[in-house]
């Protein structure tokens, strides 16, 4: 791609926060701590989650630097930067959740495979770009069109990003057409990032947001974008990313039998604890952050302080001092909700929490009965334990 390069190597990597936890170095793949979410409900940039799979591409030439629009349309078409950039700009406020969230706590059930993600893998941030939306109407696919003339159904992204996993070629990922021409479903071609450009580390100059999904599908260092008529075949569509039952192992896995997964399931973490922490008895403040895909709102958050016997609702808030509901015409549909809870707790106990969406999806009690194989979606109750000390960790 001209003005945008992949390195071969891992030489010339950008720096990172030092309270990082670094999950895999090379690629880069690290988290922040989890206190660090609950502290804004718009993740800083330095305290986003890295999830790289090889080394962060390089800007050689902005000024060069294109998107190749092509596939089954009439009209395939470069555009530069500055074309982006020149289109109606849109801010969407946006939770990005790699799917391997929480995967060390599925791995304590039955060994999974994959980073080991504690539950940081997520945030918040404020993206701002084109809609794809309009871009597509540029090349003549109008909005809301499910099928081009000449049979496109699926969005194609390449990324300059090359990996392993592609044999030395690059990451890509597709969505519906019917989605991507959709403006009410908000998918950007992002070039800033919390108000300011993009950096290297989360996709500089452009990538994509394709809000309420797995963040696998937001392809990073956009490259080119190819309307194309079935899904991606790429490996993280077609062999990776996909949500099997406990019953299949590596020696019976079929990748065939399951559609890549796009929305993420209900989800919520306690993130003002550490699991064993040792607090004064008393009155605790417990808080955190629950979200679920595809636009829906987070109705409720319950909390428990004795192991699931019984339950108390906790507050949410997108906005300090504004209650959260669901359906409110002013929320970020897509982004996460906070919530937070404060009670009296005299003696260690287990304190759990779990939502519940506008659609009234919860999330499961057990890991084990959603456990599988590359250890995605741990979507289940949120346990940690609480030991009654004198100070403090």
């Amino acid at each position: 791609m001209p003005g945008l390069s992949g390195p071969s190597d891992y030489s010339q990597e950008p720096s990172r926060h030092p309270c990082l936890h670094i999950n895999a170095k090379e690629p880069f793949n690290a988290e922040p701590p989890r206190s660090a979410l609950v502290s804004s409900y718009v993740t800083p940039v330095e305290l986003f989650f890295k999830r790289n799979h090889g080394p962060i591409p390089l800007v050689d030439d902005i000024e060069r630097y294109c998107v190749d629009i092509s596939g089954l349309i009439e009209t395939p078409k470069k555009l530069y930067f500055r074309d982006i950039r020149m289109l109606p700009k849109y801010n969407v406020t946006a939770t990005l959740q790699c799917a391997g969230n929480r995967r060390t706590a599925m791995s304590i059930t039955r060994k999974v495979k994959g980073v080991g993600w504690d539950v940081s893998a997520i945030g918040n941030a404020v993206w701002g770009g084109a809609k794809l939306a309009d871009i597509l109407e540029l090349i003549g696919v109008p909005k809301l069109t499910s099928c081009t003339q000449s049979g496109g159904k699926h969005i194609e992204f390449v990324s300059v990003d090359k990996c392993e996993e592609e044999n030395g070629g690059p990451y890509k990922a597709s969505i519906p057409l019917s989605q991507a021409t959709n403006p009410e479903a908000d998918v950007l071609l992002a070039y800033e990032m919390n108000g300011e450009p993009l950096n290297r580390d989360h996709g500089y100059p452009l990538r994509v947001i394709v809000p309420g999904v797995i963040g696998a599908r937001s392809v990073k260092w956009l490259d080119s974008i190819n309307i194309i008529a079935e899904e991606c075949q790429g490996f993280f569509m077609q062999k990776d990313y996909k949500m099997f039952p406990p019953s299949v192992d590596w020696g019976n896995i079929n990748w065939n039998t399951r559609k890549p997964q796009m929305d993420f399931p209900v989800q919520s973490v306690i993130c003002s604890l550490e699991d064993m922490q040792s607090i004064k008895p008393g009155m605790v403040r417990i808080s955190g952050y629950a979200v679920s895909g595809g636009g829906c709102g987070i109705e409720r958050v319950d909390v428990s302080i004795d192991g699931g016997k019984t339950w108390m609702e906790a507050t949410r808030f997108q906005k300090t001092g504004i209650p959260y509901i669901a359906d409110g015409i002013s929320n970020d549909k897509w982004a996460w909700v906070l919530f937070e809870l404060t009670v009296d707790i005299p003696q260690s106990t287990e304190i759990i929490a779990k939502a519940v969406d506008s659609a009234a999806n919860v999330q499961p009690e057990k890991v084990q009965d959603i456990w599988n194989l590359r250890g995605i979606l741990n979507t289940s109750w949120h346990r940690v334990h609480v030991r009654i000390g004198h100070s403090n960790m």
